[in-house]
């Protein structure tokens, strides 16, 4: 049978309100009250009830977190760096995959409302007006991890995209390349179309190569897409000598494409990709990446969302974070 706070009230000898207290950690108790308390907690085996105590405080210290692809290296960094500030600041984690796909999102957006999470943190790739409506209509906060909101109108923690594709770009440019080819991500996300694709764009307009769309490949983020998009450039009757892939694991593909055809990286083609998840130190050569700092992105976002909750001021509700380049072997030095 479930043991109740009245059992534990009764068998101590002290009133409800009193059990309350020891368990909610309120110091106005005497020592030796809470002492006998706790030992019959102990003794009945008594497990507060949470949804009870968040009906009567309004508060479920439990947030909500949606995530594309809890197997992907990516979203699975983010994650971490999520739950462990949730963690610190006693706050307990629903996690949620969506699959890309904007009716699942939107339905587990509703579901965990329905739970009475105190907020959520919301990872996709493609940020809509439903996505941004629905957030507008949501009674708690909502922060955007590693994600673009368009219209700027949702918190969110992010790196400059844009800035950080211009500079994987112009590494390359400055390595004396003039067919550089760019490896994406799907264009619906807005990170890739509006983002990385200008930074891009921008990095050779700036050394004066023209743009040319048959050097632009758009993937899936998967490995597949990476060895595709290789087999499709090889086509070419102008080849690229270094190409910008648009994730980690494009990446791999790319360059297991060049290496199954005999050619060496970096010394004939080279290589950068972005995000510099673990996967980039598995492969060999090992690549050069855009660093991403993943699982900062998940614990700013959190942070982020914890001030929000708890109705804190903060100055900036959209947080950059700053990006590096990690020189490694897939391109000379």
């Amino acid at each position: 049978m479930n043991i109740t706070i009245y059992d534990v009230a009764r068998e101590a000898n002290v009133s409800m309100a009193t059990v309350s207290r020891v368990v909610n950690g309120n110091p106005n108790v005497k020592p030796a009250t809470r002492k006998k308390v706790l030992e019959v907690i102990e003794r009945l085996g008594y497990r507060p009830n949470a949804v009870a105590r968040g009906l009567a405080s309004k508060k479920t210290t439990t947030v909500g977190v949606i995530i594309p692809d809890i197997s992907n290296i990516f979203f699975a960094e983010l994650a971490r760096g999520i739950e462990d500030i949730a963690t610190m600041y006693k706050y307990n984690i629903i996690l949620s995959n969506s699959d890309q796909n904007e009716e699942k999102e939107l339905h587990l957006l509703n579901t965990m409302l329905g739970k009475q999470v105190d907020g959520i943190v919301f990872m996709g790739g493609n940020i809509t007006e439903g996505h941004v409506s629905e957030f507008k209509r949501s009674p708690v906060p909502i922060v955007i991890a590693g994600s673009v909101d368009a219209s700027s109108e949702t918190p969110s923690v992010n790196i400059d995209y844009h800035q950080a594709s211009y500079d994987a770009v112009t590494n390359l440019v400055e390595k004396g390349h003039k067919e550089i080819a760019f490896v994406s991500g799907p264009f619906h996300d807005t990170i890739n179309r509006a983002l990385k694709l200008e930074g891009y764009r921008e990095a050779l307009r700036e050394a004066g190569i023209e743009y040319t769309d048959d050097l632009v490949i758009e993937g899936d983020y998967t490995y597949d897409s990476g060895l595709e998009a290789w087999s499709r450039l090889q086509e070419l009757s102008t080849k690229p000598t270094a190409i910008f892939v648009g994730n980690d694991e494009m990446a791999l593909g790319v360059v297991h494409g060049a290496q199954d055809q005999g050619l060496k990286i970096p010394d004939e083609v080279e290589v950068i990709s972005f995000d510099s998840t673990k996967l980039a130190l598995m492969v060999r050569p090992q690549l050069t990446s855009v660093v991403q700092p993943l699982y900062d992105i998940g614990a700013v976002a959190m942070r982020l969302l914890t001030k929000l909750m708890n109705k804190e001021s903060i100055d900036n509700q959209s947080v950059t974070l700053p990006h590096r380049i990690e020189e490694r072997q897939s391109t000379k030095s």
